[in-house]
């Protein structure tokens, strides 16, 4: 019997039900998500759902694709979280120093992406190796597709992997600057949210777009800061200052961060959390940076609540200069 599995054509030698073929496969169910011919199964139908001939099989997985105290937590969809940097599990030498570098973060919520388990060497290891979904709040992303179809795609064959409900979404746009399709995130975004989805969506930094985002139920904006994996750190202050002003729900900077004292001005500008990844697995030794960039939000975020001193243009000086000798 002929299926296609990952998009590769593959013979069985009998009829198998899903938790048949996984069992073949060395597959735990717990682990993974399987769509037969583009729609979801659920893991307690595995022993019951019997393959046919033709059937198109996508079995994937998850990969790599602060502190401030608790007393001045971030809140997104109702979950409480002490750290305000979120990191991504992409791009880093391997599981191992992924793992390494997350908790010299002191992040809490890490994004993954949803991709096929490789089904040719079952010897490969897997994130939730070295990262536990018990420990971190995995949040899956769309990263990779270029329409809302994709995206929502990829999101419910998340939830149904993992089953989590807030997701990180994002439609880009073009390969050369991966910025966001906005057209094409708004429509998705709808349609995951109607589907019970907690939504964090990356977009541009155009303050009407953030907040016809927050309009439609988007728990968290995640406007850019510069091109993903750029490292040039905050090119548009005043987009971002806009947005924080109008929000009403937590803003985060996604994308463009470079080092800590990015890190640092994005939360001086008031944002609720920065995202960052290549900035840390692209570092020369990640797990330092990660500290660094622990420290650099923490400190930017003491900085918003105390409140900076104003500009000037002149000098003035600290010591009065009455009774000088």
């Amino acid at each position: 019997m002929q299926i296609t599995l990952n998009g590769e054509p593959r013979t069985l030698s009998r009829a198998l039900t899903v938790a048949e073929l996984l069992a073949e496969l060395d597959l735990e169910a717990r682990k993974i998500a399987v769509e037969r011919n583009l729609a979801i199964v659920p893991r307690s139908a595995y022993g019951e759902t019997r393959l046919e001939a033709g059937d198109r099989l996508e079995i994937v997985h998850f990969i790599g694709g602060g502190d401030a105290g608790r007393d001045d937590p971030l809140v997104i969809a109702g979950r409480r979280f002490a750290s305000r940097l979120i990191v991504g599990t992409g791009k880093y030498a391997s599981y191992e120093e992924n793992a390494r570098a997350l908790e010299a973060s002191g992040a809490e919520i890490v994004t993954v992406a949803v991709r096929r388990v490789n089904l040719t060497d079952r010897s490969k290891p897997m994130l939730v190796d070295h990262i536990d979904p018990r420990k971190y709040t995995f949040l899956p992303n769309t990263a990779g597709c270029f329409t809302g179809e994709e995206a929502v795609r990829t999101l419910r064959l998340a939830r149904e992997a993992g089953g989590w409900s807030l997701v990180k979404l994002e439609v880009l746009g073009d390969r050369k600057t991966l910025y966001p399709d906005m057209i094409e995130t708004l429509r998705a975004a709808e349609l995951l949210i109607g589907e019970g989805f907690e939504v964090m969506v990356y977009c541009s930094d155009d303050p009407l777009m953030a907040k016809r985002l927050e309009e439609i139920g988007c728990c968290a904006i995640m406007p850019l800061g510069a091109p993903i994996g750029s490292g040039l750190g905050i090119q548009n202050a005043v987009n971002i200052r806009l947005i924080v002003e109008e929000a009403k729900v937590p803003v985060l900077v996604d994308a463009g961060v470079g080092t800590a004292s990015d890190a640092a001005v994005a939360m001086e500008l008031g944002c609720d959390a920065v995202l960052m990844n290549t900035a840390i697995a692209e570092a020369k030794d990640p797990v330092r940076m990660a500290r660094a960039m622990r420290h650099a939000v923490i400190a930017g975020r003491e900085a918003y609540l105390a409140g900076r001193m104003p500009k000037r243009r002149y000098a003035d000086p600290s010591s009065p200069l009455a009774g000088l000798i």
